[in-house]
């Protein structure tokens, strides 16, 4: 059979022939015409349809909520808020200064010592190894002060602010160098003062003789005309300095450490007339600025003053528009109003917190204000946009460019802001000063989009992008955080008793709120009713021994070992059941219709149905529930040659897990802090047996009881100190953490007001797990000068990166008894 030949009925035949039709008419062309024309029409149309949907589910992912902001444009204006219009929110750098603006003019300190091998210090580097820096003291708001240590020599960073004119007021800092043994060879030292415009304003160079430069004067759109005084230095420098500066321009904030150190050239000093001797040292030559790069530049000044400790060296900023100035705010008069605002802020923290009342010593309690001072101290303001992701989005987008006002985890090594961590940090910030809670509040929640979500960390600006690794850049929009600003609103909502600032940020906020539970209702809700599952889990379940959950912000704590739809986290039904609390509160004070929150509220609390989606009687606790088997294990894959194959292309061993004993559902073994959230979170009843379980569980050394606080995973489990990777130590899986030991503390303080059988079970666990975190902590920052991100729970040493100054600061609540 042919081609052209057909099968019909088992048989082979051929069409029959047909005559060749007649020419069509004038009449038939036009309808054929018209004919093609609507259909190429409706065709382009459906295909234009199609590309135009595509394009708003690309864009939606970047497209903010349509609510007003709960925070005007001008709000961080020195119209609008003047106190806070300075400040230092450069949390990144060792210290430094900005506006709340999107275009800051830029100040910031280096030094550098010129002993041995020369060191140049900027910004904050765990590597620079220094023994200790942090505020002893900060308001949050008109002074600071902060101390140094580097290796032979302290530096005490100090600054306070006026109030005056229209733009913010004025500043002045002062620097004092001290060297750590005074009968020790003089130490000779840079200190490196710089102003940057950030790409808008101007800057110009006065010069006092040949040498030295004695201020700066210069404008912005924000500030208007000012000027940077440089005193000559003081404090026992005597005639040993030498000044130089350099005049260029810089490609970025995140460049201006390179700019420094490529102008940086042999020198010698100006010897003093009763010596005659000279010193070589490395000094900034303005003469030979470095080249540009890029095509945006930032204008930079730079004045570097080299001399011998001890010294101490002032930079005084004032705003043209300060008209009625009652002289310059340096030397006795920088110490008088410094010394006013260290004692306003001595009497307001005994005020608040009673410290002494409780038998702290002083020691302690500098302990806990520094704790405090270094939470409202490291705050910053961001700004610029996230890049973001969706299932609609082949390539990362950026957000709508965004201020942030924000506390952050880690000077060092998390200078930006983590949406699960604020709600923490907030928890203390609002105890001190809850302006600067609400503020932060506003800021985060009007970085929603259109569907309810927050990118869970904010990376804004390339100065902030320059400290992330690439593959933490990018946000998706379907990776939730814990809803942790609900627990800070519980706190502020407490008494449901709230100042006419905070109704005013509620009835702004109440819609973004609402879409905020929303979308976690609607994108990590579970199977069943009432339970919720954590998106963005690691699905390569080769590579890990039990696959990250970095959204739930435990990162590599044990889930089920296979990701699946049908696992059930506790953790976040428990996040729920607070926010549902906190929604229908809200609803309350607003005079809302707060039902649907109300009966969430009542179904989530529900300990009976709790216990039956997530209690495990052989685990004797709460657990996750999904597709798991305990019998995996990290292995080396040890790849062979084939035949022929020249040894060098086969591909180096690696650890691969291996899964003995296929998965299937049921409750993940895992004892540890996921189990403990229906506990922290207080959603048990007082006469609950399960909560006599679980704080027995708390108590048992054997599982995670320690003398310096409750450790994260058990020791009983299978995944206790295990490795999820090569190069991925445990994280989650046995440390002490000092957020989750905090809300354990609070969980056990409550328990112990409530008429119940485990009321003085509970009292006693409280008693004793405050002190053991109290003298850890205060032991180890006095013997390493750093709060930490974690504590080890064999030794109570600190570990991970330092200094971690966001949550483990909550130390200075659990002395307070601020719960």
């Amino acid at each position: 059979m042919t081609r052209d030949r057909r099968r019909h009925g088992g048989s082979e035949h051929r069409p029959p022939p047909s005559r060749k039709p007649p020419p069509p008419s004038g009449r038939e062309w036009s309808r054929v015409l018209l004919v093609a024309i609507l259909s190429c029409v409706i065709g382009l149309s459906a295909f234009g349809y199609g590309g135009y949907k595509k394009w708003i589910l690309a864009m939606k992912v970047a497209t903010l909520h349509p609510a007003p902001p709960i925070l005007p444009p001008n709000s961080s204006s020195p119209a609008a808020s003047p106190h806070l219009f300075w400040g230092s929110y450069r949390p990144q750098v060792y210290f430094g200064m900005k506006t709340r603006s999107p275009r800051s003019v830029v100040t910031g300190l280096m030094w550098l010592s010129q002993s041995g091998s020369p060191s140049l210090r900027h910004t904050c580097e765990q590597s620079d190894g220094l023994a200790g820096y942090g505020w002893l003291m900060h308001d949050g708001v008109n002074f600071g002060v902060q101390e140094i240590k580097d290796k032979g020599f302290t530096l005490k960073t100090e600054f306070v602010k006026r109030a005056g004119g229209r733009h913010g007021g004025d500043w002045s800092w002062r620097i004092v160098g001290t060297p750590d043994d005074p009968s020790a060879p003089s130490r000779l030292v840079s200190i490196l003062f710089y102003v940057a415009t950030d790409g808008q304003g101007s800057l110009t160079p006065h010069m006092d003789g040949r040498d030295r430069l004695s201020l700066v004067t210069g404008t912005s759109e924000e500030l208007g005309s000012f000027t940077i005084h440089f005193p000559k230095p003081g404090g026992g420098a005597g005639g040993h300095l030498s000044f130089n500066h350099l005049v260029t321009f810089c490609p970025g904030l995140h460049h201006i450490t390179d700019v420094v150190r490529s102008s940086l050239s042999d020198r010698f000093n100006h010897p003093a007339a009763d010596t005659g001797n000279k010193r070589r040292y490395f000094g900034l030559d303005t003469h030979h600025p470095p080249p540009l790069l890029g095509s945006e530049h930032s204008h930079i000044i730079i004045h570097q003053v080299t001399l011998y400790l001890p010294a101490q060296v002032e930079i005084l900023f004032e705003s043209g528009s300060f008209a009625q100035r009652p002289g310059s705010l340096s030397g006795a008069a920088l110490s008088t109003e410094f010394q006013m605002h260290k004692k306003n802020m001595e009497d307001r923290f005994r005020e608040r917190f009673h410290l002494e009342e409780k038998g702290f010593m002083p020691e302690q309690v500098s302990f806990a204000q520094a704790a405090l001072s270094n939470m409202v101290g490291g705050m910053g303001h961001f700004y610029g946009s996230s890049l973001v992701r969706s299932r609609h989005n082949p390539e990362p987008i950026s957000y709508p460019p965004a201020p942030l006002y924000t506390a952050v985890p880690s000077r060092s090594f998390f200078p930006r802001g983590f949406l699960w961590d604020e709600g923490f940090h907030l928890l203390l910030i609002a105890r001190w000063d809850p302006t600067l809670a609400w503020q932060s509040l506003a800021h985060w929640l009007d970085l929603m989009n259109s569907d309810g979500w927050i990118p869970r960390e904010q990376i804004l600006g390339p100065e902030a992008r320059s400290k992330v690794p690439a593959e933490f850049v990018v946000q998706w929009d379907e990776n939730a955080n814990p809803p942790t600003l609900f627990l800070s609103l519980q706190q502020l909502l407490a008494g449901e008793t709230v100042s006419p600032e905070g109704l005013q940020f509620l009835r702004r906020a109440f819609p973004r709120l609402q879409t905020w539970y929303d979308w976690f209702n609607g994108t990590q809700n579970g199977l069943l009713p009432y339970s919720y599952r954590w998106r963005g889990r690691d699905r390569d379940t080769l590579r890990f021994l039990n696959p990250k959950t970095l959204t739930s912000g435990l990162d590599d704590y044990p889930r089920a070992s296979h990701p699946s739809d049908d696992e059930r986290h506790v953790d976040l039904r428990c996040w729920m059941v607070l926010a549902a609390e906190v929604m229908a509160t809200v609803c309350r004070l607003l005079g809302e219709d707060g039902k649907r929150y109300e009966e969430s509220h009542v179904a989530l609390t529900d300990n009976s149905l709790l216990d039956k989606l997530h209690w495990s009687e052989r685990l004797g606790a709460y657990a996750d529930y999904g597709n798991h088997t305990q019998n995996v294990a990290l292995e080396w894959e040890r790849p062979r040659p084939v035949p022929g194959q020249d040894p060098r292309d086969v591909p180096p061993p690696r650890l691969i897990r291996v899964v003995r004993k296929p998965p299937r559902l049921q409750f993940v073994g895992a004892l540890g802090y996921v189990s403990l959230f229906p506990f922290l979170l207080q959603l048990l009843s007082p006469d609950s047996p399960k909560l006599g379980r679980l704080m027995d569980h708390l108590r048992d050394a054997d599982r995670l009881w320690t003398p310096y606080g409750i450790r994260s995973l058990s020791k009983s489990s299978p995944l206790f100190m295990q490795r999820n990777t090569e190069h991925d130590p445990p994280y989650w899986r046995g440390p002490i953490w000092i957020n989750m030991n905090y809300l354990v503390v609070r969980a056990l303080h409550r328990y112990s007001q409530m008429d119940g059988p485990y009321r003085e079970q509970a009292l006693g666990l409280y008693r004793e797990l405050r002190v053991n975190l109290i003298s850890n902590l205060y032991r180890q920052y006095k013997e390493s000068g750093f709060l930490w991100e974690q504590y080890n729970d064999r030794t109570g040493g600190g570990q991970g990166c330092h200094p971690f100054t966001g949550w483990s600061a909550l130390i200075a609540l659990v002395m307070a008894e601020e719960y």
